[in-house]
């Protein structure tokens, strides 16, 4: 493989992370916040706005989206990594009372913080509206 086809097939790996997670990442707030994708809880319905489901569902969504299209990556990929940490040590942790993920069940939340973390430090890729921005306005 040549240098030039890995450093295609990074960009193209580096966009299709942060597409597929923010795909996962929106479905779940969107079924928090509308219902959609089976809706939330165990009647299916939406999360109350005025609970830590509510806030969630509307980080994950807005920031879900936002990462699916590469817009203002870097700063909602790092509001994202920091909703996925509490929900580590205040869900997964806290209500158990167990630190790891195979006993907690916090192996989801864990690796979205540490995926939007590497966005946040990384930038979003090539196939991004915040790179086209960048290109266009320099």
């Amino acid at each position: 493989m040549t240098e030039d086809s890995q450093l295609k097939f990074r960009s193209f790996a580096h966009a299709a992370l942060r597409i597929a997670a923010g795909l996962v990442y929106f479905t779940h707030g969107s079924s928090k916040l509308f219902g959609w994708f089976g809706g939330f809880g165990p009647n299916h319905g939406t999360a109350d706005l005025a609970t830590r489901f509510g806030a969630a569902g509307i980080i994950e969504t807005v920031c879900g989206l936002g990462l699916i299209l590469g817009l203002f990556t870097r700063p909602l990929a790092f509001i994202a990594s920091g909703e996925m940490a509490v929900a580590y040590f205040w869900i997964h942790w806290g209500g158990s009372e167990n630190i790891f993920w195979w006993q907690n069940g916090g192996e989801m939340v864990m690796l979205f913080s540490f995926i939007w973390l590497l966005f946040a430090a990384w930038g979003p890729g090539a196939v991004s509206v915040d790179q086209w921005l960048a290109r266009r306005n320099s």
